[in-house]
């Protein structure tokens, strides 16, 4: 059998996951302060006593995630932020591990613990928590003040304070949950430490840096890459079923 069939099988598998990298970027174009997945593929020789310099397969390269900045909208909504610079906030993750986000639809649930898609935000203790039903107000620097209902302004009082930490983008590594973590030397999950420089701004959301035209032009490319893929398992097929014609012929 030719070895270009491994060529065009290997080629046409990465293509199928680069296209569902390339769709699940797009679901994401109106999630608030999302990080569009990167995805590329190179070519490795193929490996074997009967390989040829000719062929080569197509193996997955994962460089990361896109770390550039989305766009920022007003919203006039008080529990919305937005992370200025290079700032994280810190949540919980379903291990109740230290994981870090950059969406800021910040929500407060009927316990009043405040989270971002069902993720506790965490604070110096732990989860913050708020009182129910009271006027909750975020700072610049994540300090949560919150005035209980039936009192004025004059008694607002500080809850808690959001975790923001300040770190290479790079450094962060993006989990299946969608979150980014920041890995130790051994693999474990390291927890960065706040960062008193970190600033939010709020009444305010990032969007995704996902460009929704970018990302059907990708899918259009990838799709014909890969019909174009199976066309030559296809003619290398016929190739085959060709060559044993005439060899039983032949015989």
């Amino acid at each position: 059998m030719d070895k270009i069939l491994y060529t065009a099988m290997s080629g046409a598998r990465q293509s199928m996951e680069q296209q569902a990298v390339v769709n699940h970027n797009l679901a994401n174009a109106t999630t608030s302060g999302f990080r569009a997945q990167l995805h590329a593929m190179r070519a490795v020789p193929v490996q074997g006593e009967a390989r040829l310099d000719t062929r080569a397969s197509v193996a997955a390269a994962t460089p990361g995630s896109d770390m550039s900045a989305g766009p920022i909208s007003a919203t006039g909504r008080p529990l919305d932020v937005a992370l200025e610079g290079n700032a994280w906030m810190a949540v919980q993750d379903a291990q109740g591990n230290e994981a870090y986000t950059r969406r800021g639809d910040i929500q407060i649930d009927g316990d009043g613990m405040l989270h971002v898609a069902g993720k506790p935000v965490l604070g110096d203790d732990g989860p913050i928590l708020v009182p129910l039903e009271s006027q909750v107000s975020i700072g610049a620097d994540g300090t949560i003040s919150a005035i209980a209902p039936g009192q004025t302004s004059d008694a607002i009082a500080e809850v808690g304070r959001i975790k923001l930490v300040t770190t290479d983008a790079q450094a962060l590594e993006r989990g299946d949950d969608g979150l980014f973590r920041s890995r130790a030397g051994d693999g474990g999950v390291a927890a960065l430490p706040r960062s008193e420089t970190a600033k939010l701004a709020t009444g305010s959301l990032e969007g995704s840096n996902v460009s929704a035209v970018e990302s059907m032009v990708s899918m259009i490319d990838i799709a014909r890459r890969y019909e174009m893929q199976m066309k030559v398992i296809s003619s290398a097929d016929e190739n085959a079923q060709r060559a044993n014609s005439l060899l039983s012929l032949q015989g």
